[in-house]
């Protein structure tokens, strides 16, 4: 053989074992990489609980009641026979009245996970915290429960520029806790004259449900006002442990409050005040005394007694629509009229802040309000120049435990800072003529 043909088969050999050695690596690489495609996390669906309930377990259907809905339509619509319908209303009639059902309230049903998705489960939500169960997946049985609630309690202070509602706003805070501010301090402060430049700090608590559901402030533990430069505490405390009765004192122990409350109502405005000479263009502007004091509030607005009482007239008439009057001792009497609807009935025991009914515009009445009616000793009279009793002071027994209670909470008033502090002189008459 010669050397040319051997240098030519030693080169096809050569070529010949390049492209094995390629092919094998390439076969390790690939082999390598099918290896990492198959490593594939396996990710566990997150469990679910509401009401009690794992919903992971069933097919959730949530709607709210309707115009005409009831516990056997609703139940009809998702295929129970009325024979069954019947069996769980009576066995569930001694935890729960099925007739109770309001329009507009939410309602689930729990279905079972398959293609009949048969209903196993009613809840009724009559409010954002409590919840009724008719449970009829094994033996029928109905129950009532509360949502989880969380209390979060937060500080927040501010100078008041126009109202106090507004620097609320600003500040991302419902407009609910100036009202409740103003109630607190309804006998110390005017809401309705606050000027410019007055400060407030404010030590209260939101409400959660499940943790995340925000369902407003709950309460106010203290507070800090500063009006026409006086200071103004308010401290809240337990005064009855069996009863749960709280209220505010200020510093000194000094109760904040009347035995009666300012006004009846949260209200927008005061459209016609306690005026025996008042004229009315409609009446040939003859006089035609007003003998109460006229809130203007939205229709629907909760209606409250000013002090505890037992009611006396829960009834209606042209003139006063639908109205409730009230006797809290043998000096004083309160009367509300032109109410949507009465919460009282006659002989009913109600305590100072109690709804007593809703603002409407029943009897003689040209727009949403509640006129508020005071007697002393059986005479009608204007309720905001009467120099009235105080409420109930904190007993000696307790004044040395309520000093010692408010030491810690006094000083994480003080040390909140305003963080609104006007930079301009302002006249000490600049007033604010409105809540809103």
């Amino acid at each position: 053989m010669d050397q040319t043909r051997i240098s030519r088969l030693g080169k096809k050999c050569l070529i010949v074992l390049v492209t094995a050695f390629i092919f094998y690596n390439c076969k390790d690489d690939k082999a390598e990489q099918h290896d990492v495609v198959e490593e594939v996390a396996v990710i566990e669906p997150q469990e679910i609980y509401e009401f009690g309930f794992n919903l992971n377990d069933y097919i959730v259907k949530r709607d709210t009641i309707r115009r005409g809905d009831s516990f056997g339509t609703i139940m009809e619509r998702n295929r129970i026979g009325y024979p069954k319908i019947y069996q769980i209303a009576e066995k569930a009639k001694d935890s729960f009245d099925i007739r109770k059902l309001q329009i507009g309230k939410p309602y689930t049903i729990l279905c079972s996970k398959d293609t009949l998705q048969e209903p196993k489960c009613f809840i009724y939500q009559p409010n954002r915290e409590e919840y009724v169960v008719i449970n009829f997946q094994d033996s029928i049985h109905a129950y009532s429960s509360r949502k989880p609630i969380k209390y979060v309690e937060k500080e927040v202070s501010g100078t008041i520029y126009s109202n106090i509602s507004e620097t609320l706003d600003e500040k991302g805070i419902s407009f609910i806790l100036a009202y409740k501010m103003s109630d607190i301090y309804a006998w110390t402060i005017d809401f309705t004259r606050l000027q410019k430049g007055d400060n407030f700090k404010v030590i209260y608590t939101d409400k959660y449900i499940d943790d995340s559901i925000y369902a407003g402030i709950d309460n106010i533990k203290a507070a800090y006002f500063e009006h026409k430069g006086e200071p103004f505490y308010a401290f809240e405390f337990e005064t009855d442990s069996i009863k749960h009765l709280k209220d505010y004192f200020n510093e000194e122990a000094k109760n904040l409050r009347r035995a009666f409350l300012k006004a009846p109502v949260e209200y927008k405005r005061i459209s016609s005040r306690y005026n025996l000479r008042r004229r009315i263009a409609l009446y040939g502007n003859k006089i035609r005394p007003h003998k109460g004091t006229d809130f203007a509030a939205n229709v629907g607005t909760p209606i409250r007694a000013t002090a505890n009482g037992t009611v006396t007239k829960s009834a209606y008439t042209r003139g006063n629509g639908n109205y409730v009057k009230i006797r809290h001792n043998n000096i004083y009497e309160t009367q509300y009229l032109h109410m949507k609807k009465q919460n009282v009935k006659v002989g009913q025991y109600v305590k100072q802040g109690d709804v007593i009914g809703w603002v409407g515009m029943t009897g003689n009445t040209s727009g949403p309000h509640v006129c508020y009616r005071f007697w002393k000793d059986g005479k009608q009279v204007d309720p905001f120049k009467q120099k009235l009793p105080e409420a109930e002071p904190i007993s000696d027994s307790l004044r040395t435990r309520y000093l010692d209670y408010i030491k810690p909470i006094k000083t994480q008033l003080d040390a909140i800072e305003f963080d609104d502090n006007l930079e301009i002189d302002l006249p000490e008459s600049t007033e604010i003529t409105d809540l809103q």
